[in-house]
């Protein structure tokens, strides 16, 4: 079976991805920062079900603690296939007031975070000749932002790292797509949504309401799958039309 590795996995979209993968018959690792109850509880659902789940505690900001994780993975399961980079901050401040300790917090945790965990699983899937890394961004990401623009600059630049990581290691069959949500119900998102901004975001969404996290895990599902070797360099947007293609 398949290892998958996915990073803030205890709730919002990470626990839907852990849950699906999971369902799906992969050995699922996933990460936790602060929530080792909520970490315990996803363990037993699934374990009591025979599945076959671990989870470990990591903050991505530092390589020592992703070297450790790795070393971990490979320990008990001796492979990582899929990696899905999920674990992120967001902050709401207004542009003006963002502080340069903000900004880099956001940098090292959003983009460097997944920058090194990248780094490090790519020498297990090119010794494979098989990978799959999905990074998890955002429609901030690709319109940019309006309380939270170190958010939206964090994930735009994740976007443009998925692509250079698919045209340089695609031809080892290591596949790297990004998956982009709007508006989803989430810890997260509860105040956005809740907001008079946010509710006027709802209004304009084609699909007139925000999805689901367990919407957003089956496009990850089926991106790690056999049905998607083909598909590369891609941000896969999952927003109910709130951004449109335009043919691009």
């Amino acid at each position: 079976m398949k290892v998958a590795l996915v990073t803030g996995g205890t709730r919002g979209i990470g626990k839907a991805i852990t849950l699906e993968l999971a369902y799906k018959k992969y050995n699922v690792i996933f990460t936790y920062n602060k929530n080792l109850q909520k970490a315990k509880e996803i363990k037993k659902i699934l374990s009591s079900q025979g599945l076959i789940v671990k989870y470990f505690k990591l903050n991505q900001a530092k390589r020592t603690n992703i070297k450790n994780l790795i070393s971990k993975i490979l320990k008990n399961f001796n492979n990582i296939d899929i990696l899905i980079n999920n674990a992120a901050i967001s902050q709401e401040k207004p542009f003006e007031d963002i502080s340069d300790n903000d900004w880099e917090n956001m940098m090292k945790v959003n983009l460097q975070g997944p920058f090194m965990l990248i780094q490090e699983v790519l020498p297990i899937m090119k010794r494979n000749r098989w990978g799959r890394i999905i990074n998890i961004v955002s429609i901030g990401g690709q319109w940019g932002g309006f309380n939270q623009v170190h958010y939206a600059a964090s994930k735009a630049a994740l976007i443009n790292l998925t692509h250079s990581i698919a045209k340089l290691y695609s031809k080892y069959n290591i596949t790297s797509n990004a998956v982009s949500p709007g508006l989803v119900f989430t810890d997260m998102t509860k105040r956005e949504i809740a907001s008079t901004q946010g509710k006027e975001k709802i209004k304009n969404i084609p699909l007139k309401r925000v999805a689901n996290p367990e919407e957003v895990a089956k496009v990850v599902a089926f991106l790690v799958s056999d049905d998607a070797s083909y598909i590369t360099g891609q941000t896969i947007n999952v927003n109910g039309g709130m951004l449109l293609s335009h043919g691009l």
